[in-house]
């Protein structure tokens, strides 16, 4: 699953294609607000997390282990919706949310970073704790229907584009380039259902 294979003008590996598609899926499907996202990004991310242990980008290679976790919650607050078992509606944060939400995202990146630069081999740890750390606020918000999920995916992926550029991930690069796409469209879509 890890040879390499043509794929239009790039190199990939079947592994990587698989991943690609399944995490494409999960994100159409959480833009409707359709649950069965939640087994697709088990999927993909347990598929890439192997892709990107073995591109030693460690940090995403756990953070795709913490998806997996993530990705089981969020399912279940998506069937069992609110404290009523009604439908889980999408919010928006409070500003005190916000400033929680900013400052794990700090703490973790300096967690993570010191971790990755301390007891890893990868060459980019600052970018890699840095993203890590954004994901893992942004899949939180997602499970729990925070509009606000979208624009952290949007400042996320925009980043990752140019480290999976770095490190000759094209078809992946191409996956968060298309994932900067669908987390503007994630937000339009919910800020409208919000207002409904």
């Amino acid at each position: 699953m890890n040879d390499t294979i043509p794929f239009f003008a790039w190199q990939t590996t079947p592994l990587e294609l698989l991943s690609f598609v399944l995490s494409v899926l999960t994100v159409l499907l959480n833009i409707r607000q359709i649950h069965w996202a939640w087994l697709f990004s088990i999927l993909s991310s347990a598929l890439y997390g192997v892709v990107f242990f073995l591109s030693r980008l460690y940090g995403d290679s756990g953070l795709q282990l913490v998806f997996v976790l993530a990705s089981v919650y969020g399912w279940y607050c998506w069937l069992h919706g609110d404290d009523q078992h009604k439908a889980l509606p999408v919010t928006s944060l409070t500003l005190m949310q916000r400033f929680a939400a900013v400052l794990a995202w700090l703490v973790g990146f300096v967690i993570l970073s010191l971790f990755l630069k301390s007891f890893t081999d990868t060459d980019v740890p600052y970018m890699d704790g840095f993203l890590t750390a954004g994901s893992l606020v942004g899949q939180l918000l997602l499970s729990r229907k925070k509009i606000e999920n979208w624009s952290i995916w949007i400042v996320v992926d925009v980043l990752y584009v140019s480290l999976y550029l770095s490190k000759g991930l094209m078809l992946t690069a191409i996956l968060y380039g298309i994932f900067v796409v669908l987390a503007a469209i994630g937000l339009k879509q919910w800020s409208t259902a919000c207002r409904a």
